[in-house]
């Protein structure tokens, strides 16, 4: 392909995207396909010859549509939104043609800086605390990783290197491996899994720290178990705050959590990779309150903010500490303005040495959008769900299961998990809509999760008008069968 056929081909992808986009309502939301449906349809190996694009092309609405789940259709109500948009698309399309590697200030100067602004502009937009902000010669700094568990991971790490040599420097015939056996990071048991996940990966323990019965961890509740720790020789390193938790978008009490950290040594994460979006507006800013206290913090534009995947926008109180946890400089990364103190290198922020120019999307979405337009994408996400709250409690037959603060609705039938499970069941078979499940507590629940940022009242109440038929017809199908029992 040369660069005139890049040309005509580009716009008829770009026709394609637009045309998929603006009629997919039309299509069924959940694919009917079962397990290695698609190895059938396409050649064991690769082709020796060359094809055509036509040949390629074709074969997408053939092979890979009757797979896809439509992440971004109005009728999908599952796990949280993934965000995207016009100017995010065309601005990633941008960062994929320039093609460039960003793991240093010299690999690519504008990949850093840009970042570094758009960090400054995103954490100026949701007001976090001056001393996360690179600004001009700060202390602190933004960054975009690939996922909020990739943030989790870097913080801890990061955290467990920090506590090391302070542990080492006050009692110096410890060995590293003698302290490390001793730490231990901590959670919500309403924590995502990828807390979990991060501490498996960095070799220390991790405990649940129960919450309460708003789905919150209190003061209280990490003091105990801290104590407990404490006094059995154990060292409490980490600890990881939700704002949005993913089964039902409870918020810890950062207020409370944040003076025992800071008094205890203990480094304090904020994940609010969904809910933090919603802190551009300022009736949802208080959600953050008690930041102040923290170490780092993340959120994911890419779910909420219209930009697309991935970009998770972490901050760090002190850039130092994440550098000195990562740092290595062999000659061929090395360049002569890295010890300016002027530049960053963002590949000692992260896992991985290569990175995209991530930074160009959101550029994008921040200047067409505008605060105002972010503003009101989320407000209309949150009216519509509380209008899905409005219908659920008007219907004697379901119960809300947790409060409804942001874009995301828990409910369920009253009665046993037996039956919520059956309601989940014919609502998946019929495909009209997409949700996933949890667990609160013992009950097992439905979550209905407003996505798409093309969703409307109507595409709501068509959602209520279907659970609540499937309800009435499978109520009557399970006291028929519970009579003849």
């Amino acid at each position: 392909m040369d660069a005139a056929e890049f040309r005509k081909r580009g716009k008829e992808v770009v026709d394609y995207i637009a045309d998929y986009l603006e009629k997919i309502d039309q299509r069924q939301v959940f694919p009917d396909v079962e397990p290695g449906y698609l190895r059938p349809l396409i050649p064991d190996s690769a082709p020796q010859d060359p094809e055509s694009f036509e040949d390629v092309f074709k074969d997408i609405e053939k092979i890979i549509m009757p797979g896809m789940t439509h992440w971004h259709s109005p009728y999908f109500f599952a796990y949280f939104p993934a965000a995207s948009s016009f100017p995010a698309l065309l601005g990633d399309m941008l960062c994929s043609g320039i093609g460039c590697m960003g793991f240093s200030w010299a690999a690519s100067p504008v990949c850093t800086e840009l970042e570094t602004v758009m960090l400054d502009w995103l954490g100026k937009m949701i007001n976090l605390p001056e001393e996360f902000l690179a600004g001009k010669d700060g202390q602190g700094g933004g960054v975009i990783q690939g996922s909020a568990s990739e943030a989790t991971l870097i913080s801890l790490l990061a955290a467990r290197t920090k506590t090391i040599r302070r542990v080492q420097s006050e009692k110096p015939d410890l060995t590293e491996s003698d302290i490390m056996g001793r730490l231990v990071a901590y959670a919500s048991d309403q924590a995502h899994s990828s807390v979990e996940r991060a501490a498996l990966i960095g070799g220390v323990k991790i405990k649940n720290v129960s919450s309460d019965d708003t789905f919150s961890v209190c003061g209280s509740a990490l003091r105990k178990v801290l104590d407990e720790d404490k006094a059995s020789g154990l060292i409490p390193f980490f600890f990881c705050a939700t704002l949005g938790t993913t089964p039902c978008c409870s918020f810890d009490k950062l207020l409370e959590l944040g003076p025992i950290c800071n008094k205890e040594n203990i480094w304090m994460h904020i994940d609010a990779a969904y809910a933090g979006s919603a802190f551009v507006c300022p009736e949802f800013r208080h959600l953050l309150n008690g930041v102040e206290f923290a170490d780092s913090f993340n959120f994911n534009p890419h779910k909420w903010l219209l930009v697309n995947f991935d970009c998770s926008a972490m901050w760090v109180k002190k850039k130092a500490d994440l550098v000195g946890a990562f740092k290595l400089e062999p000659l061929y990364l090395q360049h002569h303005h890295q010890e300016s103190g002027l530049v960053t290198d963002y590949r000692h922020w992260q896992i991985p040495l290569g990175r995209r120019f991530r930074s160009l999307k959101l550029w994008f979405v921040l200047r067409m959008y505008g605060v105002t337009g972010l503003q009101e994408h989320i407000r209309k996400h949150i009216r519509l769900s509380h209008q899905f709250e409005h219908f659920v409690l008007q219907d004697e037959r379901f119960e809300i299961c947790a409060e409804v603060v942001l874009g995301l609705v828990c409910f369920r039938l009253k009665g046993s998990n037996e039956l919520n499970k059956a309601l989940l069941k014919s609502i998946d078979e019929a495909r009209k809509i997409h949700l996933v499940p949890c667990h609160l507590r013992e009950k097992f629940v439905l979550r209905f999760a407003i996505c798409s940022r093309t969703v409307e009242s109507t595409h709501v109440k068509f959602a209520w008008q279907h659970i609540s038929q499937l309800a009435t017809d499978l109520l009557k199908t399970w006291e028929q069968d519970h009579h003849r029992q």
